[in-house]
């Protein structure tokens, strides 16, 4: 029956003379989702609405599921369009859409009428009275019901009419590559493909960086990273993954510096290559998954002592949330499953038992004083050497 979707966005809408781009952005972007899908369709925007015709056989689920991965898109409404051929056959195909959609009959609506197209001769309100009326005629199973309505019933008047019922709901958001680039540090836990996915949902390009410890860390761990990244780029477009080698430079670090300031000082330097990765990617943030006293490193102090090192935004979408918050999301972008994989990260291999929660800045630099014989020319190998990965 539907041939058809109409795409409603948000936030957009209320951009000012750049408005434009953000819906370009979002046409291409649906454009390259459904490049993935069989069949051919045809994606147009016209004041306000934006439109995918079908012009092929095709998988209506697959197609919704495919539209539902689009950041900015709002609301999916599968619509029967009609020719403007008069109210007669306007009722004619809303008693059609009616019958064949909602056969029990036994249901409430509501009509809500928008007319665009001011040269239609009947007002808003004297189409949605209209047809309602021609609706309880030929169909007595249905009732009105104006204030809560079992089906609402949309009809748009423009240059052709649109039809629908149904409102499936988007992912919200800003379309893709509104809102620049920014570099993830990824491990293989729950949170930071979480943290990347929120990120992207506002309009930002997701780069992402994974710490390799090898032979600590199994080429498992590097594969269930790689994985993470792929099901994260079904939101986010093309992810490029950089995998660093961090085993020389934790090794040195365990070797030279005080064991319960082991895990901030090996972040730091995390947070260092990062940013020398993200600034020769064009990014212009980091992106990471803490949140505020999950854990040692994520206390107050330890994020402060950590930021000391960044000179780029560090961007931490998850930073008030509870664990159980930041599950569901996983559980719902699909990430969940293969985060609890159990291969040990490079973070969790020299860990000490009982790390330091409220590190003091001088400490941390005095510490790493012991490290300039070395550091530098380690940290310099570990960017050159870096491989790169593209997750789509």
């Amino acid at each position: 029956m539907f041939k058809m979707f109409l795409i409603k966005y948000a936030e957009i809408a209320i951009k000012g003379k750049n408005r434009y781009l953000f819906e370009d952005a979002l046409v291409e972007q649906i454009r390259h989702t459904l490049e993935r899908v069989e069949g051919h369709f045809v994606v147009t925007k016209e004041s306000g609405r934006v439109y995918v015709s079908c012009k092929s056989d095709f998988d209506f689920d697959e197609v919704v599921a495919a539209l539902k991965t689009v950041f900015g898109i709002v609301g999916i409404c599968p619509v029967v369009h009609i020719e403007d051929r008069g109210f007669d056959n306007l009722a004619e195909q809303v008693v059609k859409y009616m019958k064949t959609q909602y056969p029990e009959q036994n249901q409430s609506f509501k009509v809500f009428t928008r007319r665009v197209n001011k040269r239609y001769p009947m007002e808003s309100m004297e189409v949605s009275a209209a047809l309602g009326e021609r609706i309880l005629d030929e169909l007595p199973g249905f009732s009105v019901d104006v204030h809560h309505p079992d089906i609402e019933l949309h009809v748009e008047i423009r240059k052709t009419i649109y039809i629908y019922s149904e409102t499936i709901p988007g992912p919200g958001g800003m379309p893709l590559g509104t809102n620049g680039r920014a570099m993830l540090l990824l491990s293989g836990g729950i949170d930071s493909p979480v943290a990347g996915y929120m990120i992207a949902k506002r309009g930002v390009f997701v780069d992402a960086v994974y710490f390799h410890a090898p032979p600590y860390t199994s080429e498992r761990a590097k594969q269930k990273v790689v994985d993470l990244a792929k099901l994260v780029s079904k939101y986010a477009g093309s992810i490029r993954l950089k995998v660093v080698n961090f085993t020389d430079i934790q090794l040195y670090i365990y070797e030279q510096c005080p064991h319960d300031e082991l895990t901030i000082i090996m972040r730091r330097y995390m947070m260092r290559i990062a940013e020398k990765l993200a600034e020769q990617a064009g990014c212009l943030g980091l992106i990471t998954g803490e949140s505020i006293g999950q854990v040692a490193s994520q206390t107050i102090q330890s994020l402060a002592v950590t930021n000391q090192v960044c000179t780029m935004p560090v961007f931490r979408p998850l930073i008030g949330f509870d664990k159980q918050e930041i599950v569901t999301i996983a559980e719902n972008i699909d990430t969940y499953d293969t985060s609890i994989l159990p291969y040990e990260d490079c973070c969790t291999i020299f860990v000490a038992k009982h790390p330091v929660t409220k590190p003091n800045l001088k400490s941390i630099l005095r510490s790493e004083t012991k490290l300039t014989e070395k550091i530098d020319e380690l940290v310099q190998t570990a960017i050159d050497t870096a491989e790169t990965i593209v997750c789509e």
